[in-house]
């Protein structure tokens, strides 16, 4: 859905971003992160339309971002990571007069405002001012400003900053809520527990160069190819952990109590075959937990902490 091909961009003598190529597939959540410095806003801009790239080209479901803006924009909701909105204003009104300047209807406005507010559920504050409301649903209101125009593609920057608890569980429910209505979403966010349990692929910037791109678990075996699995047992014996010593794959077991950590090369069939061997062995497992290739540890390996 959108491809990043050799972008490249200087600010002045200070170079942004260098060659940095990547691919959204069509329907995901796409992280996209980075530490601070590292070139993602200034990739967003440009996936936006809101920037020109000095090298390289994007293209939104083949559609150039240069040669062709106007076009995108109708493909793209954006919501940045610090927005305006008309406080004096009622939720209604507010999602009118964007309605209005996306070129919606006046027929179908009405509509398209319900809609809009039904999906995010705004509608039980529709005539509450934009200055009554907390952050939590001041986020939710920009996120239905940019789906007035049903785009195709949604690129939210930091879209849970700033949120308490409860309501980042209610914006992580939204977002996939959007991705199960066909939506490609970029995501770009710091904070990377809430992104690992939404994203399958990400693409990670630091210094303006891709460091890491594709699918998170890709990504984490070939950081890590040995695989570890915690398994819990009801009772666990003197030696039991002798009875999985003899499945294939399996390097080290390390005992603490009923918790067995399995360190294991192979995939999910190794796992299959630890739980046959305990069952075969008249062991009553209660929990198995294979190991995570989580992204917080992914970026922590692939990336050095350097500023630009």
């Amino acid at each position: 859905m959108i491809r990043v091909e050799g972008l490249s961009h200087r600010f002045g003598a200070f170079e942004v971003l260098r060659d940095v190529w990547f691919h959204v597939p069509r329907g995901e959540i796409f992280g996209f992160i980075g530490p601070n410095g590292a070139g993602k806003t200034t990739t967003i801009r440009m996936m936006v339309t809101l920037l020109e790239p000095d090298d390289g080209r994007i293209l939104i479901d083949g559609i150039d971002v240069v040669e062709r803006p106007a076009e995108v924009r109708r493909l793209i909701g954006f919501m940045p990571d610090s927005f305006g909105v008309y406080e004096r204003v009622t939720v209604t009104e507010y999602l009118e007069f964007f309605a209005a300047a996306h070129g919606v209807h006046l027929g179908a406005r009405a509509r398209t405002v319900k809609a809009v507010m039904d999906l995010t559920e705004l509608g039980q504050i529709r005539d509450k001012l934009v200055s009554d409301m907390s952050k939590g649903m001041k986020q939710r209101l920009a996120i239905a400003r940019t789906l007035l125009h049903d785009p195709q593609v949604l690129v939210l920057d930091e879209p849970a900053n700033g949120l308490d608890p409860r309501a980042r569980i209610e914006m992580r429910q939204l977002i996939e809520e959007l991705q199960r209505l066909g939506k490609t979403i970029v995501l770009s966010s710091h904070i990377l527990t809430e992104l690992s349990d939404m994203v399958t692929s990400v693409v990670i910037l630091e210094r303006g160069r891709v460091l890491a791109n594709g699918l998170v678990g890709e990504i984490g075996r070939q950081l890590r190819p040995d695989r570890g699995a915690r398994i819990r047992l009801l009772h666990a014996p003197e030696n039991c952990e002798e009875v999985f010593r003899s499945v294939p794959g399996v390097l080290e077991i390390e005992r603490s109590g009923n918790d067995l950590a399995i360190g294991y090369s192979g995939g999910d069939e190794v796992i299959a075959a630890l739980v046959a061997k305990a069952v075969g062995a008249g062991l009553s497992v209660t929990r198995v937990e294979p190991e995570q290739n989580d992204l917080e540890r992914i970026f922590l390996e692939v990336t050095r902490g350097e500023l630009q």
